[in-house]
């Protein structure tokens, strides 16, 4: 009878562990196989948020299975008390293994809503966007002008979320009075400004910032990107060239970039300048005597006058000889490469072809007929 006992316990036995072990690799299948999401979501883990909390929020929107077996796993891996908050985007068919690996890596938000603060030399823009997880491209949500409007109240709701990436960005030929001025206006940032920088020592490009970040410490990373890509610039500059310091190239620099916005033609018209130096003649270059005018306090918004061009300021290149006695604005990488490294031209002249380019000449007769001919299309479009 006992045998029979011991022989029926031994067999339950078996069966249990059987079934156990069935059961573990049913849940091991379900930990690390794939998800039932059917296409990619944002998951948003708030600061301080419990596991518990987290892995109901994933089993409601469906990208778990289920919330206890995500809760074993992410214990058993250790990570139960590692989430990171933010917002991170979870491919479809995700496991349960690769969501805990998202939540807890951390790094920055892969998902959500992004502002970007663009200063541009015509107007500031707040850009709110947010990222369609299913096409991975980011929506356009608002988009104002924040020295002239109000913030609207689904960017005030935004600029609440920790998680909220943002980033300021420069456009290359914006002042640095510009500047100063946007970020005194930009609603997520603290701090005075003393003083402006001085003209040309900001880099163009984006900052990735925090909300509360100080203006002062943001303005010195412009300023020693720019002192560094400078450097590099001048470095690795063109023998032979008519600066006397990386200061003057960087005058240079700031001219080519008001006077084209096309990277081809950088170079070339570099070059122009450049060879109009070392023959002695003036630069003649309109927007040096805008800058006379403006301080590059804001935009002409106008042509300029006759007078103006005669005036002399410390920088109409109309009146002096050289170079005028600062840049004229904050030009970025790619016009401090040219001004260091123009192009190798006999090019003296150059005027708009009306396609948004320029023409380039090497004799003043040349020129004259170039000029005739922009001309001629500046009356077909007035007539138009």
């Amino acid at each position: 009878m006992w045998r029979h006992i011991v022989s029926n316990f031994l067999t339950l036995l078996v069966v249990i562990l059987i079934g156990l072990g069935t059961l573990a690799a049913w849940v091991k299948h379900q930990y690390e196989g794939p998800g039932p999401l059917a296409e990619a979501v944002c998951v948003r883990v708030a600061p301080g948020a419990a596991l518990s909390t987290v892995s109901e929020d994933l089993a409601a929107q469906g990208v778990v299975s289920s919330s206890y077996i995500f809760r074993v796993g992410a214990d058993y891996a250790g990570r139960a008390n590692a989430l990171k908050y933010g917002s991170y985007l979870i491919p479809e068919g995700a496991s349960m293994s690769q969501v805990v690996g998202v939540l807890t890596d951390g790094g920055p938000s892969t998902c959500g809503s992004e502002l970007n603060y663009r200063v541009g030399v015509n107007a500031t823009r707040i850009i709110l966007r947010e990222l369609d997880p299913v096409t991975g491209r980011y929506v356009e949500k608002a988009k104002f002008d924040p020295l002239s409007e109000e913030v609207p109240a689904e960017v005030s709701s935004e600029l609440s979320k920790s998680d909220l990436r943002v980033r300021v960005t420069l456009a290359e030929g914006v002042t640095s009075w510009q500047v100063v001025e946007a970020l005194k206006a930009a609603p997520f940032l603290t701090g005075n400004v003393e003083e402006v920088p001085d003209e040309g020592t900001l880099s163009p490009q984006s900052y990735e910032v925090t909300r509360g970040s100080d203006r002062a410490a943001l303005l010195a990373e412009m300023e020693a990107r720019q002192s560094a890509i400078l450097a590099a610039a001048w470095a690795a500059r063109a023998d032979g060239l008519p600066y006397e310091s990386p200061e003057e190239a960087l005058i240079m620099a700031s001219i080519v970039e008001k006077e084209t916005g096309i990277a081809e033609e950088r170079a070339r018209v570099a070059a122009v300048f450049v060879n109009r130096l070392r023959r002695g003649m003036k630069l003649q270059t309109d927007p040096t005597v805008i800058y006379g005018v403006t301080r590059g306090q804001g935009v002409l918004g106008r042509g300029l006058r006759q007078s103006e061009l005669r005036r002399e300021t410390p920088w109409n290149t109309y009146v002096i000889d050289g170079l005028p006695q600062t840049p004229i604005a904050n030009p970025g990488r790619a016009a401090i490469a040219a001004a260091l490294n123009p192009a190798q031209t006999d090019d003296l002249y150059f005027v708009a072809d009306g396609t948004g380019g320029h023409v380039f000449a090497t004799t003043l007769a040349e020129h004259n007929r170039n000029v005739a001919r922009w001309r001629e299309i500046e009356a077909q479009r007035q007539g138009n």
